[in-house]
């Protein structure tokens, strides 16, 4: 409710008042100089709450990017034969989530969120483990950074950024179960 609040204030309330307030001026101005100054001036008061959003956006991206850069990506600390049990119909690496997981799975994930930051926008870590059940040893982990939200609050879809880009391949299953030897 508050946020269709806001979403009205921000998309209907203020514009219609600062182009009232403009026709006002405009209207009672004599001198040519001071009309384009109204101009002016309506133009950056309807354009600031974009230009901060977008700066907003800018500052958390980077942020996120700076810690990607420390130790975010796909880390293997030890690699396993590929076995055909791992492989689902379609030929792909399946490892089920851990409270999926049958007892018979010899591998699964587990994964944690921590958050740098809630509300918009919401800055995150996501972290997924492979796990070895036998002995519970980690056998690699896919750290990724990210950012959701940051815009005026309307009825768009909100954006984000995660790094590394989730929609180019990790390599994440296939850098621990290989073809070949194992370390």
């Amino acid at each position: 409710m508050a946020m269709s609040l806001l979403a009205l204030l921000v998309w209907l309330v203020i514009p219609l008042f600062v182009i009232l307030m403009a026709a006002v001026l405009w209207r009672r101005s004599k001198i040519p100089w001071y009309k384009n100054l109204v101009v002016a001036a309506s133009i950056a008061v309807l354009s600031a709450p974009m230009l901060i959003s977008n700066g907003v956006k800018w500052w958390y991206d980077r942020q996120v990017s700076e810690l990607c850069a420390k130790d975010g990506g796909v880390k293997v600390y030890k690699t396993v034969r590929l076995t055909p049990e791992l492989l689902d119909k379609a030929g792909r690496i399946w490892i089920p989530d851990r409270a999926q997981a049958k007892p018979t799975d010899e591998y699964y994930y587990e994964s944690e969120d921590h958050f740098y930051r809630k509300g918009n926008p919401k800055v995150f870590r996501t972290q997924h483990q492979v796990i070895r059940r036998s002995d519970g040893k980690v056998l690699g982990e896919l750290i990724r950074y990210g950012r959701s939200g940051g815009e005026l609050p309307g009825p768009g879809h909100g954006s984000s950024f995660m790094c590394p880009d989730p929609t180019k391949a990790s390599n994440f299953e296939s850098s621990i179960f290989v073809n070949g030897d194992i370390q």
